[in-house]
């Protein structure tokens, strides 16, 4: 089992009504920033959280056992869903593998997916079509998908941990982390498993939509897709509502 050793923490604890959501500058939880990591090596006598867990455990501490990271995949393609997942890890079994997917190579995602699947009380799968994306707008429609993928964890989810600066529309304990898939394992888990779980997608969708290259650039706006998309136009999957799609 890896240690995950506890923060003190001497302010009075905040609101921990459902539905609130923490920020990062909380004394509920301890938030990790850029600068708190700096820290670390100019000034190594501070008392900064660290840790495996550190955005994790204080929620444990308070009983909270199921704490669920959440991520998403696929914001900026011009084809394709926006893909969400949420991940419950077990503590108990070794996560160090885990890190931003956008930093791993394909086989290295590939190979952390199975081992997340293996290792984690509950792995929860969302998304949001092309068409919600052009309804609603990219931002709500990637907040939806995160929505979805944590209303399927079994046993469900007390505690989100959610990357970037917005909660999900859900009525739980939520604290929004900016680049939260670098620093916590939570989150870093389920940014793999939903880009790894996009990158299928595409993969398929390209077999319904050939000549696109979407398995090869996975919805994004290369070059090649771009030329594709003024030869042949948009298809059914393509975000309209996306500059360069349409002419």
């Amino acid at each position: 089992m890896e240690n995950r050793p506890g923060a003190r923490n001497r302010r009075k604890p905040a609101d921990r009504t459902p539905g609130r959501c923490i920020s990062n500058g909380s004394t509920d939880t301890p938030s990790v920033s850029t600068a708190d990591s700096a820290s670390l090596s100019l000034f190594p006598d501070l008392d900064v959280p660290s840790g495996p867990w550190v955005l994790e455990e204080p929620f444990w501490n308070q009983g909270r056992q199921w704490v669920a990271g959440v991520d998403e995949a696929g914001r900026g393609p011009l084809a394709g869903p926006v893909v969400a997942a949420a991940v419950i890890p077990n503590p108990a079994l070794d996560f160090s593998f885990v890190r931003d997917s956008k930093k791993m190579r394909p086989e290295e995602r590939e190979r952390a997916y199975w081992l997340i699947l293996g290792r984690s009380h509950a792995v929860g799968l969302g998304w949001a079509t092309a068409g919600e994306i052009d309804r609603i707008n990219i931002l709500k429609a990637s907040l939806l998908a995160m929505a979805r993928a944590v209303q399927t964890l079994a046993p469900a989810a007390q505690v989100l941990l959610v990357d970037g600066p917005f909660p999900t529309p859900l009525d739980l304990v939520q604290k929004p982390i900016k680049k939260g898939d670098d620093l916590s394992r939570s989150i870093g888990a389920a940014s793999i498993v939903a880009k790894v779980t996009r990158d299928r997608i595409m993969t398929a969708l390209d077999r319904l939509y050939p000549g696109y290259g979407l398995a090869r650039h996975k919805g994004y706006g290369t070059r090649d897709h771009m030329d594709v998309l003024a030869r042949l136009g948009p298809t059914p999957i393509h975000r309209l509502t996306f500059k360069g799609v349409v002419p």
